[in-house]
């Protein structure tokens, strides 16, 4: 059924249109200049010392592997709150996904204490990644992991300029990947992005994205080289000009959207904080975040009653996410996460973009408050 209002709404106008046009015109358009700006305009914004853009963020989680020099017997930590291409790139490379609870139902970021408690011999990386937009407790977790020489791998695909005690995440740990996929903060469709600490993690990288190609073809087509070597076993993990365009007009709106979308979750907290039975996450965080989705949830209530209520009334909801761990595909992780399932059975994300109107969020939350009532 059609949704009055429906989770995501895409934050496009003339000027993605234009940017479309422009880059047609110019008849270039795999990766080259329009996707070059969009690298520059992250390490300037970030900051970052180095950015790459890429096919997609679980590309990115995939190179991060390789320049870990991750592979078969080694282990990574992995919390099973997230999208499954957060694990699924360790597997990639043969490692084994270690699974670790979050912190608590009102934080659904990885804990560090699981994440203590998860570290063996075999762990080579922990991947943490921000729910939300909201940063995991990094301070903890480097401190951890400095002390077994662990390194951090930041999946940051919900939280691009969102901040942690005064830094981007994405630029904490040692890699941080993004992702531009249609229905988050910053869309394109499919795309993504890598950021580095190291230098040399960056050059390999970049021969990574182009199958190992010592130069591409847009250099070529300049007349800067006529010959290239291919020095690496590399994969086509390239980001085209007509979606950089996309996310270079997308970067320009990021200010005044994470401003509305501050409004919004504002209201929304003055209009649920209040109502007994759930539980709306990270509600004492004050940095600048994204507010890539807005979960609740649930103490007392059935949650596929709830939804299929405010389906009724024209609110289209959603699970971020089922865990990880109770796929088919990783049945055999023997992992126990109490919080993590307990989240995962309960959790409603209900609407969230800038432009959600005063009454709209009114509404919902009205409708909540029926369905909960019974």
């Amino acid at each position: 059924m059609p949704y009055n209002i429906p989770l995501f709404r895409l934050n496009y106008n003339d000027d993605e249109k234009k940017a479309i046009l422009d880059v047609i015109d110019s008849k270039w358009l795999s990766m080259g200049e329009k996707t070059s700006l969009l690298e520059q305009e992250f390490c300037k914004l970030l900051p970052s010392p180095y950015a790459l853009a890429v096919t997609n963020c679980t590309a990115a989680l995939h190179m991060a592997m390789i320049l870990e020099n991750i592979g078969l017997g080694d282990e990574v930590i992995v919390p099973s709150l997230t999208f499954v291409a957060t694990a699924n790139a360790v597997r990639y490379v043969g490692a084994t996904p270690v699974f670790c609870d979050v912190s608590s139902i009102e934080n659904l970021t990885i804990s560090p204490d699981a994440v203590r408690e998860a570290i063996t011999e075999k762990t080579k990386a922990v991947i943490v990644m921000h729910y939300a937009g909201f940063g995991c407790d990094m301070q903890a977790i480097k401190a951890i992991c400095g002390e077994y020489g662990v390194s951090i791998i930041e999946d940051a695909c919900h939280g691009p300029f969102s901040m942690y005690k005064g830094e981007a995440l994405g630029t904490i740990g040692t890699i941080g990947c993004f992702s531009f996929f249609s229905n988050k903060n910053i869309s394109c469709g499919e795309g993504g992005l890598m950021t580095f600490k190291k230098e040399e993690d960056y050059n390999k990288a970049k021969l990574l994205r182009s199958h190992g190609m010592t130069t591409l073809s847009y250099e070529r087509s300049k007349g800067h080289s006529t010959e290239y070597d291919v020095v690496d076993l590399g994969y086509n993990y390239r980001m085209d000009d007509l979606r950089s365009c996309l996310v270079l007009e997308q970067i320009k709106k990021i200010s005044s959207d994470y401003e509305k979308r501050k409004n919004v979750r504002n209201l929304y907290i003055s209009l649920l904080s209040h109502i007994k039975g759930i539980v709306i996450p990270f509600v004492d965080r004050t940095e600048r975040v994204s507010n890539y989705i807005f979960p609740i949830v649930l103490k007392e209530h059935d949650r596929n009653a709830v939804r299929n209520y405010l389906q009724q009334k024209g609110i289209q909801t959603s699970i971020h996410y089922p865990a990880v761990h109770r796929f088919a595909v990783y049945s055999g992780s023997g992992a126990y996460l109490p919080v993590t399932e307990y989240v995962a059975d309960n959790l409603i994300t209900l609407p969230m973009y800038g432009d959600l109107s005063e009454e709209e969020i009114a509404y919902i939350s009205n409708c909540l408050k029926e369905a909960l009532a019974g």
